[in-house]
């Protein structure tokens, strides 16, 4: 069989999953739906729906934080932005994709417009993301580095997946469902600090969805969609890694690596906040000259930038540092404008220089301090809080939930116990 096809056997027939696997889905899900509610007012949110709503279908699907409900494409989309606006949501180091905001929301519209229960979006959601965290591990890092934003594009083959395996697709229509998906795929890197970034993790949601229903009234794609010389993966990248892509599936889950953030920023920058939070009261401010984040090329590409506003300062070396030396938090209020032009980060970021260090894995930092008096301060971390070797408990979870959505509370419960309707009506 193809790599499509196989996928779309794993997809339909694979058996129920373990409890293991079943809380690591729930306490995505958590995560995802308290990121969602958390930015429900924000002006992209709402300028997402205001442009949706005129166009909208009949309201079967409840849009995160809104008292609108609306088609499950449309939901899907708003809530796809609203989950991964603030970089707070869960990310695969592997390949740095974010699984949930791409395919949590058209499972969830999905499961509220044919009245499904939670248990079966929790293994579609573990299904998809399997599928997008193999297929992007068959073209990383090449993919990525061509200008693909990944979550996207593959986040769209994950959302097909999962929503194959809700609608009860047998093989050949999952496997159909997933090839129509990479004729759905797209966004760039280039787009990032932008709502570009926002429009193509919503498109993934939603087309994921849409390839789903397609392939359930019998639309087909070709069997090699994915690896096939014209297909998916070579047209966007290298020649697929079809051993990363299959090997040990439905054994060995790359799902179940998925990591949570104890900041709202890019996942490589988390040690960078770390380390500069470590040596924060090893000097005075005033004695720091120079300093120096040292960390592998994802970091330096992603983060060596210049901060102009929110959206820079989310995935900026130079503010990350600055958050941990100056204030020694980074949450929500440590990203946004006021922090951007406040006098005492910007002088902290304007003394940061990045470099290179093949040495370092992804996902590690290193942060040294010149001082006045010529003495150098370093401190490196390869295991940032919230990454897969320090997870955050289900406490700091439901802890952070409360932070981003305190009015939404009760769906805590609601979601540990698989109550779709109970927690969906909670964040209405």
């Amino acid at each position: 069989m193809t790599v499509t096809q196989t996928l779309g056997v794993f997809t339909a027939h694979h058996d129920a999953p373990s409890a293991a696997l079943l809380h690591a889905a729930r306490r995505t899900l958590l995560n995802h739906l308290g990121c969602a509610m958390g930015v429900a007012q924000d002006a992209t949110v709402r300028a997402a729906l205001s442009v949706m709503l005129p166009t909208a279908g009949a309201p079967a699907a409840t849009v995160i934080g809104q008292a609108t409900r609306t088609d499950p494409m449309t939901a899907a989309f708003v809530n796809a932005i609203a989950a991964n606006l603030l970089d707070y949501d869960d990310t695969h180091l592997a390949t740095v994709i974010h699984p949930a905001a791409p395919i949590f929301p058209p499972l969830l519209a999905l499961a509220e417009l044919r009245g499904l229960p939670g248990t079966a979006v929790l293994h579609a959601f573990l299904l998809g993301g399997e599928v997008a965290c193999r297929i992007g591990l068959g073209v990383s890092p090449g993919h990525y580095d061509r200008g693909w934003h990944i979550t996207a594009t593959t986040g769209v083959l994950g959302a097909a997946a999962g929503c194959a395996r809700l609608l009860g697709l047998d093989a050949v229509r999952s496997a159909h469902a997933i090839g129509l998906a990479a004729s759905l795929a797209g966004s760039i890197v280039e787009n990032l600090p932008t709502a570009g970034k926002n429009l193509g993790v919503g498109n993934a949601a939603r087309h994921g969805l849409q390839a789903a229903l397609f392939a359930e009234a019998g639309w087909q794609a070709a069997p090699t969609a994915i690896e096939g010389a014209l297909g998916w993966a070579r047209a966007m990248g290298d020649t697929p890694d079809l051993s990363a892509m299959l090997e040990g599936l439905g054994d060995r889950w790359e799902i179940a690596r998925n990591t949570f953030k104890p900041y709202p920023a890019g996942i490589v920058f988390h040690a960078v906040i770390d380390a500069a939070i470590a040596l924060r009261d090893a000097a005075p401010l005033d004695a720091i000259t120079a300093i120096t984040v040292a960390g592998d090329a994802l970091l330096l590409a992603r983060g060596d930038r210049v901060v102009s506003n929110a959206r820079d300062a989310r995935v900026s070396i130079h503010h990350c540092v600055a958050l941990g030396l100056v204030r020694g938090t980074a949450g929500v209020a440590d990203f946004e404008e006021p922090a951007v032009a406040d006098p005492a980060l910007a002088a902290m970021r304007g003394l940061v220089r990045a470099e290179l260090d093949t040495a370092l894995p992804r996902g590690a930092a290193r942060v040294t301090l010149t001082l006045a008096d010529g003495r150098s301060l370093t401190h490196t971390v390869e295991t940032p809080l919230g990454s897969e070797a320090k997870p955050l408990s289900d406490a700091q979870l439901e802890a952070k939930f409360v932070a981003n959505a305190p009015q939404a509370e009760a769906a805590i419960a609601a979601v540990w116990r698989d109550d779709l309707p109970g927690f969906m009506a909670a964040l209405r």
